[in-house]
């Protein structure tokens, strides 16, 4: 396989997830720290290998291909991916209630305003969030790939 068609990241179908309302119950994750500087991740693709290398290992699969994003602060990234059985080794937790998702597509550089249109489409459902992750589809390599930028909000909503 050359380079130019090596593709990490399974193609995504944005119908699927966008304005969508899934209600979670024991959904299974294991979880990660990622170090970042002013929200860029910096070691994003070591602490990956590290958790698929112990997914792999474990006989577990990553449903959807899903990882959850969430932005403690400028300087961590806590990192959830999405398995489907407990994966010794590491961090496994759930995720329960309630979550709504909306798909962006463009640079990372719209995070300011998907975050607005998002806020205001939850409070036009009647809805408001408790806990916000973002979902970031595709790596640098598949988003050049697939000529698209998938973004997903994944909120968690009462």
């Amino acid at each position: 396989m050359t380079e130019e068609n090596q593709i990490c990241c399974p193609q995504f179908n944005p119908e699927l997830w966008d304005k969508k309302v899934f209600n979670w119950e024991n959904k299974r994750f294991v979880k990660s720290k990622v170090f970042t500087l002013f929200y860029m991740p910096l070691n994003f693709g070591s602490v990956m290998t590290k958790l698929v290398k112990k997914i792999e290992e474990a006989g577990a699969t990553m449903p959807d291909a899903m990882c959850l994003g969430d932005h403690r602060s400028k300087w961590a990234l806590d990192i959830y991916v999405g398995v489907d059985k407990e994966v010794p080794g590491v961090e496994n937790v759930v995720l329960n209630g309630k979550f709504v998702t909306k798909v962006y597509e463009g640079p990372y550089s719209d995070t300011g305003k998907w975050m607005k249109d998002y806020d205001v489409y939850i409070k036009a459902q009647g809805l408001s969030v408790k806990k916000m992750y973002m979902w970031y589809v595709y790596c640098p390599k598949c988003a050049k790939k697939y000529g698209k930028n998938y973004t997903v909000v994944v909120g968690q909503v009462v």
